[in-house]
């Protein structure tokens, strides 16, 4: 039954890709989100499911490494500081923030204990552009943006776990903060999973020079992939990091040094085929397995949250490039580029990973806190996947 249910979500996937000929007005994330809510009402998916562990473990190695080894290493040199800090300093700036903006807020609605609102932000934080970024650059001409966007995302999948990983001991156990656990931890598995990432892509680069046929360079990428994010979260770093850390190099290394040029034609054709696969299969899985969470009497606050992540993210962008001389001069216009870059910070992957993550460890009190974040993830993809667009556009012609 799981082969069937799977090749039906394929063939669905395909239709919607097949008409998102253009990638303008339909952003195939919210097509997809919102087809996986309606199959959650039809019996013969009621059994297909997805846990933490499918995301982590079969679609995040794929999709890092493809983002990481295409990303444009020029356009990663030139903007390599913007988009360290914002998903350094500005992610940790953000969860602070946005964990104190929604504990203040619960008093409102339904109370919520300060770890558990910082726990909801550390889910919120990471970003992912998936089409955003083709978005942008086709309404706008905003590549820089764009390229911001997609770099911090890759970096912040990382430091986020971090994140996520300490509010949630906190919050299980009802231990204190301790600031010097904190940087040593997040030291330890970022810059541990970055020399990892490297060093498994400098091997990578070196073996692939031992055959000249294609299936099996191709064939040394997948594992290069996989095993980086496998080995990183055995030792106890990075897996994300050093997913991202390997492709980073192999594009590094192709550029430079091996000189076949038919090598990053032959991996484009296999992770460009790929990933669209399983974004298709995720998001669709994303809505099937996020239905019994919707239907709860907390929307309200659920959207207050989603503006208050919106919000934040806004001042934070706005004040590393207003209080960052070098970035307030190279993008031109200010309010442009802070209102797309916030705009952009779209939740998805990343974020149900985390979520399913809690809802594994979680008791039945819990369930309030998982429907609250699943509500702003949805929103999340929904209204901003459909708003950049012709917010893109009004931004453009106010210029």
């Amino acid at each position: 039954m799981l082969t069937h249910q799977l090749l039906i979500l394929l063939i669905i996937g395909y239709i919607v890709y097949t008409i998102d000929i253009k990638k303008n007005f339909f952003p195939v994330p919210v097509v997809l989100v919102a087809i996986g809510l309606g199959l959650s009402f039809i019996p013969y998916f009621a059994g297909f499911n997805i846990s933490k562990d499918i995301i982590f473990n079969v679609f995040l190695p794929a999709m890092l490494f493809t983002s990481a080894y295409q990303f444009p290493l020029k356009q990663l040199r030139e903007n390599a500081g913007i988009i360290i800090s914002l998903s350094t300093l500005g992610l940790i700036l953000t969860v602070v923030l946005l964990g104190l903006s929604i504990y203040l807020a619960g008093g409102v609605f339904t109370g919520l204990s300060i770890t558990a609102a910082f726990l909801l932000a550390a889910i919120l934080t990471p970003t992912d552009p998936v089409s955003v970024t083709a978005i942008l650059k086709e309404s706008s001409g905003a590549e820089q943006i764009a390229d911001v966007v997609e770099g911090e995302s890759m970096i912040n999948d990382g430091t986020s776990i971090v994140f996520f990983t300490i509010f949630l001991t906190m919050y299980q156990t009802g231990n204190g903060f301790s600031l010097g656990k904190f940087t040593m931890e997040l030291l330890l598995v970022s810059i541990g999973g970055a020399i990892l990432g490297v060093a498994i892509g400098w091997l990578m680069s070196k073996t692939i020079r031992f055959t000249h046929d294609k299936k099996y360079q191709v064939m040394l990428s997948v594992i290069g992939a996989y095993g980086a994010f496998y080995i990183g979260e055995a030792i106890g770093v990075s897996g994300v990091l050093a997913t991202v850390a390997a492709g980073i190099f192999v594009a590094y290394e192709m550029g430079k040094e091996i000189k076949e040029d038919t090598l990053p034609q032959s991996l484009d054709g296999f992770w460009d085929i790929v990933t669209p696969i399983l974004l298709a299969v995720l998001f669709l899985l994303i809505g099937i397995r996020g239905a019994e969470y919707l239907a709860f009497s907390g929307w309200w606050f659920a959207i207050v949250i989603f503006l208050l992540a919106v919000l934040v993210r806004f001042l934070v962008i706005a004040l590393f490039i207003y209080g960052v001389p070098k970035w307030k001069h190279e993008f031109n216009n200010d309010f442009s580029t802070i209102t797309l870059t916030a705009w952009s910070g779209i939740k998805g992957a990343m974020s149900v990973a985390l979520l399913l993550w809690l809802e594994e460890t979680a008791s039945g009190q819990d369930q309030v806190l998982i429907s609250l974040a699943f509500a702003a993830i949805v929103l999340s993809l929904v209204i901003q996947s459909i708003g950049i667009y012709p917010l893109s556009k009004v931004l453009k012609n106010l210029q």
